[in-house]
Parts: structure tokens; C-alpha cells; sequence
């Protein structure tokens, strides 16, 4: 099973560096021939599953890729991968979105509920800037394998940057799921009930989370610079009311990472 999931994380940022790539030449192929990439890496801890109290370890891939002579890529770290289809600088876009949400075993839970397989989120997003330091976002995404579930995460960023040194942003998140993905992780059928004493529970769709997110993106210089991220979540709801939260989570939901980028230019 490692083994597998080695391949599909691989399969995921693959994926992610085309759509990233794809994006970036799409958006004006008559302009300037020189793009120019910011390439690095990181580590990050996240939550090993929703409403897990310990987190996981895990790399940061960090690739953005823009014409010479455009601002940096304005980027939650919390949004899903995705191709804008309109021009970068509109203030209405909208795309494909995706995103990756890695196995919960039984022995993770410390209880035997049940695994819930590794899952690729395939969907779209809405995005719309009321004014250039503020933007709002809705993604909707349909869970592959794992939860099976269907999925949103709607935020509101303040966004801060010059075009060429630094983007900021900082906002409020509602995360919002149906049944599916609310039993995966937050349901105990009778079958668990009886093997684990915890009372069953069939928790419906909703949301199951309201938090914050921010991040940072600074050059340091002409080649290199640094990359930062916090966020929170609050579970809610039946998520919050879940006994396998209570018993062996947490309703609280901490992540953040740094990483460091080296920024070249090509000619295509």
C-alpha cells in the first residue's frame, strides 16, 4: 500500500506541474518568448486525516511558472491545483481545480474504524476580485477513490503584494462536504460500534469546518526566495460532534510549512 501511494502522490504533482506549466503558457502565447520559474520545495505539517489530533510530515512542492514582465502568481496555499481558462489578470476567472487528500489507516485513528483510502479531488473553481486586495473563491471537487465524497471550499482572501517582491494573503475559510465524505471520516456504522464501544452515529452533509488560512511568498533576491504558510480549522457540526473525534481526535486542526525557491528564466 505504500508502495501505491507513493505512486499516486507522483501522479498527483505531476499532474500539478502540467496544469501549472500548461496554465501559464496558455494565457498569452503571442507575447514574450522568456517565462520565468520558480522552482523549490519544503516541508509542511498537516493533519494526517480530518479531524486527526497528530499531523503528518510532508514535502512541499513548490513550482510557479509566469511571462517576464507579469506579477507573481497570487496563490492560497490551501486552494487546489488549477488552470485559470481566462486571462491571469481578470477579475472574473474560473478552471479545474484538484487536489489530494492522503489515507486514513485504522492504527493513525488508534481504533479499529475503518480505513478510508487515499483520494484525488477532481473539480472546478469560480474565483472573482472585488477589488485587487480582495479576492473570493469557491471550489467544487468530487473525490476519486477514498471518501467518495463531493466537496467545497469557499474563502475570502486580502491580498498584499507589489507584483514582484512578495504576495500576502490572509482570509476566512468555510469548508463544506456531503454525506459521503461526512461518514468516511466522521461515522461510525453499528459494525464499529460494536467493535469499538464507541455509540454509532450517521452524521449527514454540511459543513464540517470554518478557519483561516495564510501564506507568504518573498524574493530575496534575483534567484532565490522563501515561502510560508499557517492555517486553522475548527471542526463543526456533526464533525464536531463525531465520537471518533471526541474519543480520539481533535476538533482543532493546525497546519503550516516553509520552503525555499530558486527563480530562472527559459525562452520558448
Amino acid at each position: 500500500m505504500k508502495k501505491h501511494a507513493t505512486c499516486l502522490r507522483r501522479a498527483a504533482l505531476t499532474c500539478a506541474a502540467l496544469l501549472f506549466t500548461t496554465s501559464a503558457l496558455a494565457q498569452d502565447e503571442e507575447r514574450s518568448d522568456r517565462w520565468i520559474v520558480d522552482l523549490g520545495t519544503g516541508i509542511q505539517a498537516t493533519p494526517k486525516y480530518p479531524g486527526a489530533s497528530d499531523v503528518s510530515l510532508l514535502p512541499i512542492p513548490l513550482l510557479n511558472v509566469y511571462r517576464e514582465g507579469d506579477p507573481m502568481p497570487i496563490e492560497a496555499p490551501d486552494e487546489g491545483w488549477g488552470i485559470g481558462v481566462l486571462n491571469r489578470s481578470s477579475t472574473f476567472n474560473i478552471g479545474p481545480s484538484m487536489r489530494f487528500q492522503g489515507k486514513r489507516r485504522e492504527e493513525d485513528v488508534g481504533a479499529a474504524v475503518g480505513d478510508v483510502g487515499i483520494t484525488v479531488e477532481l473539480g472546478g473553481f469560480v474565483q472573482l476580485y472585488l477589488d485587487p486586495s480582495l479576492r473570493l473563491r469557491i471550489e467544487g471537487r468530487k473525490g476519486l477513490g477514498g471518501h467518495e465524497g463531493w466537496i467545497s471550499d469557499v474563502s475570502a482572501d486580502y491580498v498584499l503584494t507589489n507584483g514582484e517582491d512578495y504576495v500576502f494573503t490572509i482570509g476566512p475559510r468555510l469548508r463544506i462536504a456531503d454525506g459521503n465524505f461526512h461518514d468516511a471520516y466522521f461515522g461510525v456504522t453499528p459494525a464499529v460500534a460494536a467493535a469499538t464501544g464507541l455509540p454509532a452515529f450517521d452524521p449527514g452533509g454540511g459543513i464540517w469546518a470554518v478557519g483561516a488560512s495564510a501564506g507568504l511568498t518573498y524574493r530575496l533576491s534575483e534567484r532565490w526566495g522563501v515561502y510560508g504558510f499557517g492555517g486553522y480549522n475548527r471542526l463543526v457540526g456533526d464533525a464536531a460532534d463525531s465520537p471518533i473525534v471526541r474519543a480520539f481526535g481533535s476538533r482543532d486542526q493546525f497546519s503550516g510549512g516553509i520552503g525555499v525557491f530558486y527563480t530562472f528564466g527559459v525562452n520558448l
